[in-house]
């Protein structure tokens, strides 16, 4: 992607090297990348909260209003929390399906990243994307997940299984490292 002639400092050749991935998304990595987006970033855990904090909040004011007894409130607080809490994960699952269904059509994917950005290239899309996109990134043992910025509210996925050498993982990662904040 970046391409110079003439001569340069070693910096700038070490931050011209590109990297590239090749892979076949998964549905169940857009549910990694949103467990780890739910457990690490700010918005993911109150996205995650929210609906148990409010179950238990109704229950609270409910049973205040009318008058329950202490067996009654911690019943209704319990289940109310744990329906709360399965929904919660029911919709990262089912919104990660979501996600999936989108990137599915483009097949197999090529990614190349360099210090600018990355071009990713599936059968039938291609598109380019500027580092500044994205505020944050986060990583999983499978995953690099990079968390959209304010102009950008979306989630990229990037597996590191379809690094080309192991090390282009830890390339990937230092490329990251100076140009997203990383979680």
């Amino acid at each position: 992607m970046d391409t110079r002639g003439g001569d340069s400092s070693d910096q700038d050749t070490y931050r011209s090297t590109a990297v590239e991935f090749i892979y076949r998304p998964t549905a169940g990595d857009f549910e990694e990348a949103l467990r780890a987006r739910a457990r690490r970033s700010t918005a993911g855990r109150a996205q995650a909260l929210t609906a148990p904090l409010v179950a238990a909040v109704a229950v609270a004011v409910f049973s205040v209003l009318h008058d329950a007894t202490l067996p009654v409130w911690i019943m209704s607080l319990v289940l109310s929390v744990t329906a709360a809490s399965w929904g919660t994960v029911r919709g990262l699952r089912t919104m990660a399906r979501r996600m999936f269904s989108v990137v599915e059509p483009y097949g197999q994917c090529r990614m190349v990243a360099d210090e600018r950005g990355a071009v990713s290239t599936g059968d039938r899309a291609s598109f380019t994307v500027d580092w500044t996109v994205f505020r944050e990134y986060l990583e999983t043992p499978g995953l690099f997940v990079l968390l959209g910025g304010d102009r950008a509210a979306g989630v990229a996925v990037l597996p590191k299984r379809g690094a080309q050498d192991h090390a282009d993982v830890d390339r990937l990662r230092a490329i990251l490292d100076r140009n997203v904040k990383r979680l």
